[in-house]
């Protein structure tokens, strides 16, 4: 397998996953750089009973989980903001976006893990259920649970935001 085309064709898949767990940037770096070179040290592992993509996620959540559950961790603080790339949209449009993203992700960042980690892979990785299932090795039942949870829980947290309009209605 061509490790150069994957890392191309799911790097950026896989920091954005890794960062809605850590919430650090460097870190969310550190943890698919270490997917990366375990898959490639073990690429012969993968049975390709689900899609390649899938495998990749939930070696990254598990070493998220991992580095979430390490010393490290506990001592790092969680401050970092995300960096939006630049576009052509006026500097209102651009205003209003950031402002919008930014409400959004302090309120899905500030959700519990187990909420967190549903939303992302459901709507952001535009997972199935029974795929996070596998992924987080849970019940579909459960996955659906949860996910119907932090729905209202964001929803909840958004509309506590003031000025912020949703279209979860």
């Amino acid at each position: 397998m061509n490790i150069e085309k994957v890392v191309g064709d799911y790097g950026d898949y896989l920091l954005r996953v890794a960062y809605v767990y850590v919430k650090n940037q460097s870190t969310a770096e550190d943890i698919v750089q270490d997917v990366f070179i375990r898959f490639y040290q073990q690429s012969d592992e993968f049975r390709r009973k689900s899609s390649l993509k899938t495998y990749l996620v939930k070696m990254t959540v598990n070493r998220s989980h991992d580095y979430l559950r390490s010393w490290t961790h506990k001592r790092v603080v969680f401050k970092e903001k995300i960096i939006g790339t630049k576009s052509m949209k006026t500097p209102e449009r651009r205003l209003v976006e950031e402002e919008t993203t930014e409400s959004l992700l302090t309120a899905l960042l500030s959700m519990k893990l187990i909420y967190r980690e549903v939303l992302v892979l459901y709507y952001y990785e535009e997972s199935s259920t029974v795929e996070i299932a596998q992924i987080l090795n849970c019940p579909e039942p459960t996955i659906r649970t949860r996910l119907q949870r932090a729905r209202a829980q964001l929803k909840e947290r958004l509309e506590e935001q003031e000025g912020f309009s949703h279209g979860f209605d």
